[in-house]
């Protein structure tokens, strides 16, 4: 029988590729609002349906481990036993995912003291003799031995499950140099790290495959082993027990007994209300149309969305009748923009129609639109206005001084823990229609379906802001809009930098990296790749014999607080190199990207953004200008690159002196910290003076260091074990620290015990002003999911508070700034410290107004106390 005629017989390896799709898949942007994950559940199922459609097999199965202990594990203890734990997150998702494959009518398979590769090789051998052709779907490449003129088997790539390999048999030799019978042998030579399988030392592919390929199987090569010379000759023969015991456990078992056969596994019907019900637990909308499409349902009847909503025909637009349609349509408007190699491409929409509006350089045409942008009696929405805003001036037109409408600030706002949806992703979630929506950063013409996007965006917005909760309409309306235009004149602008003085300390950076590198070679003798984690192990737990640290899926760990503990533990000359040159090379990175980021201007243009956290802090991309060191040499010789501009005096600081201390003292009502901070006291003293029961001025050096620690670390929810291995101290005396602290300022255990426990109930935490963070997580049945969110719970409300209350005196600046008059100019935010260019002349005023609106954000139980510097650079202006 012709192959393409052959019934078609999948079975796929379940745990396998599923644990492929979870790393693969981002675990924030898969999460229900009860707090599962389920990335692995998303990635596994998307590529299953592609496979069906593109492989078309009439019988079907998925195979999945009972456990991680099978009939290998008793007869090799050590088999698999440096893979780590399982990740909390993934846990729970395979139950899910077997029931979805129930509601699709897909057979699972599951056999006690055996592995799922073992079932999917019964099946593929039982199928192939009963004329099927056969695909085995497996991430792992054992199965490579089961290919077939009629057996091939898809193997996930690099990227996860999106992307399969075909080996047929062709395809295995050409990889391997060997047959697919033949792959065991190579496999137990050469040994399997993944599964703790170790090989003949000092043999590698090439040397295996040349071992195979003369003697014809791994029998024979031992057989005439004496035959084999050199140093690896040796090691076969002192260690051929590794090879049959490796060759033993890498067969695949091929006669499990199955309550079914390939026969049997014929793909069922697809259940409606069963997929219904799981999918939309899972909140998989698209996968939903996916799976009910093959069962002959159009997606309109599988996911109950009202029918397709008729859209208007884009016109284009110019002159007279631009203005004269402007005229007709008061708004609000929302507009798509396009930047285009000469010029600006526009869609326009009222929400019943729609235009087209293409201006070139040098032309008027579009000069109606441009006028009423800045109409201040006009509302416009936009899709990511700070970015626009940007393509305008590029564009040379004046940009809007305010914005009314960001569907990407609010769609964060409305769920700030999970990755941005399209906008075609919103009319789908809000609207429950499908939309053709383009990507609004493509340089492309003007087509109906990137004009029709400002009528969606027309349509989705109100939608999307009426979503919001009140509270967090309020933060988005009053703090978040507002800031668009303020960081984009930031971003503009810029922060003036001495460009030779950081080339000249990059070089600097290198040569110490170099020193270091130098002082490490000569530690041990020979040269090694100081930035490969599998030379560093081999130097550091064979060459030197050090203690292991704990296990990654690579080996162990080699990662700087690994490396610091190994350090501290057992010092070597080594690692105090190996260190040092971690630390000159990271520094290094981040002055060239500096050095690389300066513009024409002189200047660094750092991008704000606004959604980049779940807390409502801003992040700085391109170059980060919010990990720039402090309170190190180094870090002092980087800030003191960051200048004033040409026409300014100097720098200007401004930051809030312990602003996290004083919202926790607000929140808790604690009367102690209230007091001390109306008081003017210094805080640390303060609570050292109360734990350790001295008078302020007996505080030491070391008692102010542990209840600075500890101060700041209950607000992310340090234990004691944790303080203890921070300060280097016994957990005994941790434990006794916090108790003495929680006796004194009680009213602070109470707050926070109690915010987790109300953001449980509420599902979410709220900052000052309203801001909301939702934590469906809280209420999760994976303890260490619940635990890592009651930790970030926590500190949710103070970090939000601080976040909002910089914001609300940056907008209150600027708008001082800008009502004066002032040529002084806010160049730069980094979390509580704002730094400014002072013009000449303007710097007394500027301190007085910066203080003002700085101490003024917030009316807390505490004084919110600023500190002002002033200098020539960054580092000049500390204080």
């Amino acid at each position: 029988m012709d192959s393409a005629d052959k019934p078609t017989l999948m079975v796929i390896d379940g745990h396998s590729l599923a644990f492929r799709a979870f790393y693969a898949l981002p675990l924030e942007s898969f999460v229900t609002p009860e707090g599962q994950h389920t990335n692995a559940i998303h990635g596994f199922l998307s590529m299953l349906l592609s496979l069906l459609k593109k492989e078309q097999p009439t019988h079907l199965a998925v195979a999945f481990d009972v456990s991680r202990y099978s009939f290998r594990t008793r007869e090799y203890p050590e088999y698999k036993a440096t893979r780590g734990e399982t990740p909390s997150e993934f846990v729970g998702q395979i139950p899910l995912l077997q029931k979805a494959l129930e509601a699709m009518g897909i057979i699972t398979l599951q056999k006690e003291d055996f592995e799922a590769d073992d079932i999917l090789a019964t099946l593929a051998s039982q199928g192939e003799a009963s004329g099927f052709r056969v695909f085995v779907v497996s991430g792992d490449r054992d199965t490579l031995q089961l290919v077939t003129r009629d057996v091939t088997v898809l193997y996930p790539s690099s990227r996860g499950v999106s992307e399969l390999k075909r080996y047929t048999p062709e395809a295995v030799f050409e990889r391997y140099g060997v047959n697919p019978e033949s792959y065991p042998d190579i496999a137990a030579l050469v040994g399997e790290t993944s599964d703790n399988l170790i090989g003949i030392d000092k043999v590698g592919e090439k040397t295996a495959v040349k071992w195979i390929t003369q003697y014809g199987s791994l029998d024979e090569l031992l057989a005439h082993a004496d035959e084999i010379g050199g140093v690896v000759g040796g090691n076969l023969r002192e260690q051929k027990e590794r090879a049959v015991r490796n060759r033993g456990l890498n067969a695949l078992v091929r006669d499990v007994e199955l309550t079914v056969t390939p026969e049997d596994l014929v793909r069922g019907e697809i259940d409606r209300d069963a997929v219904t019900d799981i999918f939309g637990q899972l909140r998989f909308r698209t996968l939903t149309e996916r799976v009910l499409a093959l069962a002959g349902e159009s997606p309109a009847v599988a996911t109950d969305a009202t029918p397709a909503t008729a859209t208007p025909t884009p016109r284009a637009l110019l002159d007279e009748e631009l203005e004269h349609w402007l005229g007709q349509h008061p708004g609000p408007l929302s507009i798509i923009l396009r930047p285009a190699p000469a010029g600006l491409l526009c869609g326009v929409s009222d929400g019943s129609d729609v235009i087209s509006v293409v201006h070139t350089e040098g032309s008027e045409d579009a000069a109606p639109l441009q006028k009423a942008l800045n109409d201040p009696g006009r509302q416009w929405w936009w899709h990511h206005a700070k970015d626009d805003l940007h393509v305008l001036s590029q564009a040379g037109w004046d940009a809007p001084a305010v914005i009314h409408g960001d569907l990407r600030v609010a769609s964060w706002m409305l769920a700030p823990g999970r990755k941005l949806p399209t906008l075609a992703g919103l009319v789908e979630e809000l609207l429950g229609e499908s939309s053709v929506a383009t990507d609004p950063n493509a340089l492309i013409d003007v087509s109906a379906e990137g004009v029709l996007d400002a009528w969606w965006l027309h349509r989705v917005y109100p939608a999307l802001r009426d979503a919001l909760p009140a509270a967090q309409r309020t933060v988005y309306e009053e703090m978040e809009l507002p800031l668009i235009p303020i960081l984009w004149r930031m971003e503009q602008l810029g922060i003036a930098s001495d460009r030779s003085a950081l080339e000249a300390l990059d070089a600097q950076l290198l040569a110490e990296a170099g020193e270091h590198q130098r002082r490490a070679f000569e530690a041990i003798g020979h040269e090694v790749n100081l930035g490969s984690p599998k030379q560093l192990q081999g130097v550091l737990f064979d060459e030197l014999a050090m203690p292991k640290t704990r296990q990654t899926k690579t080996g162990y760990s080699t990662d700087q607080q690994a490396l610091a503990e190994l350090q501290e533990s057992h010092p070597h000359p080594f690692l105090d190199a190996l260190l040092g040159h971690r630390d000159q090379t990271k520094l290094h990175q981040i002055v060239e990207g500096l050095a690389t980021a300066v513009g024409e201007d002189g200047r660094l243009h750092t991008t704000f953004d606004q959604t980049g956290t779940s807390t409502g802090r801003l992040s700085s991309l391109e170059p980060n200008l919010q990990n720039i060191p402090a309170r190190t040499d180094i870090g002092h010789q980087i800030r003191a690159t960051f200048v004033h501009g040409g026409s300014a005096e100097g720098l200007l600081t401004a930051d809030y002196s312990q602003i996290e201390m004083r919202i926790m003292a607000h929140f808790s009502g604690d009367e102690a910290l209230i007091e001390a901070f109306r008081r003017g006291e210094d805080l640390h003293n303060y609570v050292g003076a109360q734990v350790f029961q001295v008078e302020p001025d007996a505080v030491t050096p070391a008692m102010r260091t542990k209840v600075k620690a500890m101060s700041y670390g209950l607000a992310y929810g340090l234990s004691a074990y944790g303080l203890a291995k921070q300060l280097r101290i016994a957990p005994s005396e941790a434990k006794n620290l916090m108790g003495d602290y929680f006796e004194r300022f009680g009213r602070v255990r109470d707050y926070l015990r109690d915010v987790v426990e109300t953001a449980r109930t509420a599902g979410y935490t709220e900052t000052f002003f309203g801001r909301q963070r939702p934590f469906p997580e809280l209420n999760s049945s994976n303890r260490m999911v619940r635990e890592s969110a009651e930790r970030a719970a926590l500190n949710a409300p103070m970090q939000g508070t601080a976040a909002d209350i910089i914001k609300r005196a940056m907008i209150a600046i600027d708008a001082r700034l800008r009502e004066t008059a002032m040529a002084s100019a806010m160049v730069l935010q980094v979390h509580d410290e704002l730094i400014f260019d002072v013009a000449v002349g303007e710097r007394d005023a500027l301190e007085a107004l910066v203080r003002e609106e700085m101490e003024g954000a917030a009316e807390l139980d505490v004084p919110l106390e600023v500190n002002l510097g002033f200098g020539a650079h960054w580092d000049a202006a500390a204080h």
